[in-house]
């Protein structure tokens, strides 16, 4: 499947009456990580809620090449080939580490599921080892590479990741920042990053966006934002 571009396009969303997004637009290219990046508060979850149609727009556009994703229902855009990856590595627990995975073969004809979960044990290992195992069991780390993993397996054109190196310690964040940037080198997905760990997320990343209360203060290339040290201080705390 050819790499797909997103493009978010003045678009204004919240909760209720509050407005969280003013006016944002971002364009992720094909095959490339694009980090977004804020402190908390600035609509970095809520831009991806509302890509992936958990919230609403009020106004604006939402697009996936040439199709528009704007007001469509999540499952919708699943089905259109976003996969969102939300904050708090989102497992059940109750569900065994393989249960959790089929979960991800839903979008896919029956036919390939096989073919498909096996591919995902050849990329994860780690999730091979421990198929059986209650995903209760699993370390924060495991229970990030599984989340991703099931995104994974709905074929996604476009791999939206929330925060997901919260709560994991240095060495694994590095692990999971480096599968992020084998997704993009290896499988030519595109990559939208929210990460309040800044300095990791543009490490890998290819473009950086900036938001503060709602609207885009800085659009550039990765290692410009990284070396921007005004920019970096005011918004990005290193």
């Amino acid at each position: 499947m050819p790499a797909s571009s997103l493009a978010v396009t003045d678009v204004v969303a919240g909760y209720n009456s509050t407005p969280v997004l003013n006016g944002v637009s971002i364009t992720a290219r094909p095959a490339t990580i694009t980090a977004v990046l804020g402190a908390n508060g600035a609509g970095k979850t809520t831009l991806l809620r509302t890509i992936s149609g958990f919230v609403r727009t009020r106004g604006g556009q939402v697009r996936l090449d040439d199709v528009s994703l704007t007001r469509l229902a999540p499952d919708h855009i699943a089905r259109a080939g976003v996969a969102h990856v939300p904050e708090g590595q989102g497992v059940i627990t109750e569900l065994t580490v393989e249960e959790n995975l089929k979960l991800g073969l839903l979008l896919r004809r029956r036919a390939d599921r096989a073919a498909a979960l096996e591919d995902a044990y050849r990329k994860f290992s780690i999730l091979a080892d421990r198929r059986r195992r209650h995903a209760a069991t699993l370390s924060g780390g495991e229970r990030q590479m599984l989340v991703i993993a099931r995104a994974l397996l709905s074929a996604p054109r476009v791999l939206l990741l929330d925060e997901p190196s919260l709560g994991l310690a240095p060495k694994v964040v590095a692990q999971v920042m480096d599968l992020v940037r084998q997704l993009r080198d290896e499988s030519g997905l595109t990559v939208l990053l929210v990460e309040q760990n800044a300095r990791s997320a543009l490490s890998i990343a290819d473009q950086g966006v900036v938001l503060n209360l709602g609207k885009v203060v800085a659009t550039a290339a990765a290692g410009e934002l990284a070396a921007d040290v005004a920019l970096r201080r005011h918004y990005l705390g290193f």
